[in-house]
């Protein structure tokens, strides 16, 4: 355990970073697929094709029970040597080569042995499930400043093929957050379900559009390598390539499914980061700065160990290159009752999940609910439900 010192006011003072070497818990979240195989081998019960889900839905949120919260931070002298600290890139760096392998393990299972189609479902969703989790691994990559990092992120989203969240997410989402222009911000009365389409094409046509003006600002063609969503999304169409060159047409339902899901995975949780929360306009009619309380916030232990402390997302929205071993708690910002295993398991479901956020949404405007993200559609019902007489 590695312990940092300084001098402040004439004072020696120290501190540890408690969690150092749990963080490598994140590089067994690619090791879910060869678990499966082995566990369903061993045992020879299918459902363990199903370790994915189960691991996200099922033990995250049970281990988040157990193991609680952690709101402490780290002291400020201390962020910059901790950002300097390569060890925490490496638990990030680590996540890649063996996610790949786990793709490639998976192609070979499902061209080798006779799965039923419940199997082979569990096992594509599982698969799946490590994709979504990359992700959020590439999302921690794609905003630091080192271009091998960058390039990175792209390779972590390829299984996916969901590189255009790269360009969307860094120069999109980060500038209209907390908006009704931002398709990845949900609003208050809106279903999963619903968010669902609208993020994802939302998200395609934003980086699109955004690069394109970028490269027309540079003079340069839009049908180009230059092209950050065209050279992102062919890192895609290289892997799927080549996995199916070398595996054949068997293991095509295999990465559609998985890439579904885990692109899913993005989106819901995309979706309860935001759910309600609006930034105000000023007197020019512009948006406020993005602050703490306009994202949702939970410090469960186990879910940030494994997402590198996304759950930390107001401070991340503060400072986009921070990395993750530096982000802080804010007693302002808006928490979430559970960490993201379990909320996202209440967002497949929206009666549930209204019953447990609309009203903390309304309670984080001190009962004003037109203070809120509303969905257009829900809009009259809602402030029928939640606004005062007045505004009735």
């Amino acid at each position: 355990m590695r312990t940092l010192s300084a001098t402040v006011n004439n004072q020696t003072v120290t501190w540890r970073d408690k969690k150092r070497y749990l963080w490598l818990l994140g590089v067994v979240v690619p090791l879910l697929p060869f678990g499966a195989a082995r566990e369903s081998a061993r045992f020879g019960i299918e459902i363990f094709w199903w370790l994915g889900p189960i691991w996200v839905l099922l033990l995250i949120p049970l281990l988040d029970r157990i193991f609680g919260e952690d709101t402490s931070n780290p002291p400020d002298w201390a962020v910059e040597p901790l950002a300097k600290d390569h060890f925490y890139r490496w638990c990030t760096y680590l996540f890649l080569p063996v996610q790949l392998a786990g793709l490639i393990f998976a192609c070979h299972v499902v061209t080798t042995q006779n799965l039923s189609w419940f199997a082979y479902l569990g096992f594509a969703l599982t698969i799946g499930t490590v994709a979504g989790v990359g992700i959020n691994t590439a999302h921690e990559l794609g905003h630091k400043k080192p271009k091998l990092e960058r390039w990175l992120a792209r390779v972590a989203l390829a299984q996916t093929g969901y590189g255009h969240f790269y360009v969307e997410h860094n120069r999109g989402h980060h500038t209209r957050v907390a908006t009704p222009e931002d398709p990845a911000s949900s609003r208050l009365g809106e279903s999963f379900w619903a968010f669902l389409p609208r993020s994802v094409w939302g998200g395609v046509r934003s980086a699109w559009e955004l690069e394109a003006k970028r490269l027309r600002y540079q003079g340069s063609r839009v049908w180009s390598i230059h092209n950050d969503v065209l050279n992102s999304w062919a890192v895609s169409v290289l892997l799927f390539g080549a996995l199916l060159a070398v595996f054949g047409l068997r293991v095509l339902p295999l990465l559609i499914i998985q890439a579904v899901f885990g692109f899913s995975l993005l989106e819901v949780v995309n979706y309860l980061e935001h759910y309600g929360l609006l930034r105000q306009k000023n007197a020019e009619g512009r948006y406020e700065r993005c602050q703490p309380r306009h994202s949702w916030n939970s410090n469960h232990v186990a879910s940030n160990l494994v997402l590198y402390q996304l759950e930390r997302h107001s401070d991340h929205h503060a400072h986009p290159t921070r990395r993750f071993q530096t982000l802080r708690h804010f007693e302002e910002a808006p928490q979430l009752p559970s960490g993201y295993g379990g909320m996202l398991g209440l967002a497949y479901f929206p009666p549930i999940w209204r019953r447990v956020m609309d009203h903390r949404v309304l309670e984080q405007y001190g009962g004003d609910v037109t203070l809120a993200n509303i969905q257009p559609s829900k809009r009259k019902k809602i402030l029928a439900k939640y606004a005062a007489p007045a505004e009735q």
